[in-house]
């Protein structure tokens, strides 16, 4: 069952290759797969709190008033992760700027919250918040690697090869925009032809 879900949050609905979900802060953090890893982990972690209590709750939030609501509860798990950030990983905090914050207007959680964590139990909501931040921390992580790499010729700070002279339009908004490009098409051609097979 686990892995199943699993496919769904990795390949079939990842939330950057395939819903195209939370394109902003994947390209502007992607430019180093540190950066990746720490806004992957935070919008799991914003995700799966989110989702439990969201499914949690549902059933007392009026229909007029839910997105707020969900916004509001989203809001909490991000300042709290804000705060546990500039308290112990202040670079990545410095690093990461202004989209830490952004995580409450985050497509992805938003989304997830209204299309499956308001209509599910708890367990199910928790399984989905992890495979959907699962899949957008994969994705971003691979974004940023190679990015990282053609961009300035490092991964977490160290020379992975010699002599490579590195493409610096590669950590600059246009190659983000290609490496996206490049990343996504190559999704949905091995998913189309798995589907083909199947």
């Amino acid at each position: 069952m686990f892995k199943k879900e699993l496919q769904r949050g990795v390949f079939d609905e990842n939330p950057i290759l395939v819903l195209a979900l939370g394109l902003c802060p994947a390209l502007a953090v992607s430019t180093s797969l540190m950066n990746g890893l720490g806004m992957g982990a935070a919008a799991t972690f914003v995700l799966v709190c989110s989702n439990i209590i969201v499914s949690l709750v549902k059933q007392w939030i009026p229909d007029k008033v839910r997105i707020p609501c969900y916004i509001i509860v989203i809001a909490t798990f991000v300042t709290m992760v804000q705060l546990i950030m500039k308290a112990y990983l202040p670079e990545l905090d410095k690093s990461l700027g202004i989209f830490v914050p952004l995580i409450v207007v985050n497509c992805v959680i938003l989304g997830r919250a209204e299309a499956f964590a308001s209509k599910n139990n708890v367990g199910k909501a928790i399984a989905d918040g992890l495979v959907m931040g699962l899949g957008f921390t994969l994705a971003l992580c691979v974004l940023a690697a190679i990015r990282e790499i053609l961009g300035s010729n490092k991964l977490f700070g160290l020379k992975v090869v010699p002599g490579f002279q590195p493409m610096t339009i590669f950590i600059l908004a246009p190659g983000g925009f290609f490496t996206i490009a490049l990343v996504m098409g190559l999704s949905n051609y091995f998913r189309q032809k798995k589907e083909a097979k199947s």
